[in-house]
């Protein structure tokens, strides 16, 4: 499937609707392909300048879907070809997933959320599609690359073998872990889904939706947890002026026509 990739605040993207990451999904598991779908947000884009793992996670993905309306927003405003259906995240498309992978009797394992979590999830998925082939455990271990938890882990995704891993230990651990290990995960399409499990299972309320469309998720999840969000929400976003101040200037220097003269300094 072809993509275009563009560069958002000076990371990469792919502008992809959730029917395309679907039709994504679907193509390397009948090809038996392993693959990577990760998701950038303002959150993402602060670590990557902090972490080179997470940078490093980022640069090997198949697939990186654009997880942020305010991304969209300011993408539009700086002459970027974003539309809002290029939105993904697993909210997004989470209906049409469970349809087609009930359909396709697609294998899914589940690994993240808190004890009890996955389980009470994957009880209130079989409810709604009764043919879906679920498997998963929660995401309290020692995720030391070699230590006997890590290794068990591993073993049980193997011999499970998924057509789709979803990852939802939060960010960045999730990152991480899939980075660390992807090469030892024999089968499937992996994605880091956060708390994807714990709204599947009741323990966590996602923002409506519309909240989503509008750019005003963040204020739901503020508004929630305020001491846990205060920093994401309200201090990391500044650390991206000087990749704002480049697609300012990016979006400038392309609305000049060619053969006009460069503008005289001061």
């Amino acid at each position: 499937m072809e993509t275009t990739r563009i560069r958002l605040l000076g990371e990469a993207v792919d502008l992809v609707t959730p029917a395309e990451v679907m039709t994504f999904t679907a193509g390397r598991i009948a090809a038996g392909e392993r693959g990577v779908v990760a998701n950038h947000n303002l959150h993402s884009l602060y670590l990557v300048r902090r972490e080179p793992e997470m940078r490093a996670f980022y640069a090997g993905a198949d697939l990186i879907e654009l997880d942020s309306t305010p991304m969209i927003f300011w993408g539009r405003l700086t002459r970027k070809p974003v539309r809002r259906q290029h939105r993904c995240t697993y909210l997004d498309w989470r209906e049409a997933f469970w349809a087609l992978a009930e359909t396709e009797r697609w294998r899914v394992f589940h690994l993240g959320g808190a004890p009890g979590a996955p389980e009470r999830a994957m009880t209130r998925l079989r409810e709604r599609h009764p043919r879906a082939v679920l498997a998963g455990r929660d995401g309290y271990f020692d995720a030391t690359p070699g230590s006997a938890d890590n290794e068990a882990v591993l073993a049980e995704i193997n011999a499970f073998r998924p057509d789709v891993l979803f990852v939802g230990m939060g960010m960045p651990r999730q990152e991480l872990w899939i980075a660390r290990h992807y090469e030892r995960i024999e089968h499937g399409v992996v994605f880091p889904v956060g708390a994807a499990f714990d709204y599947e299972a009741g323990v966590q309320t996602a923002a409506p939706r519309w909240m989503g469309r509008m750019g005003l998720e963040w204020v739901f999840r503020l508004a929630s947890s305020p001491s846990r969000m205060a920093e994401r929400y309200l201090v990391e976003p500044w650390s991206l002026i000087p990749a704002a101040f480049a697609d300012l200037v990016q979006a400038y220097a392309s609305r000049r026509e060619p053969g006009d003269p460069e503008p005289l300094p001061g």
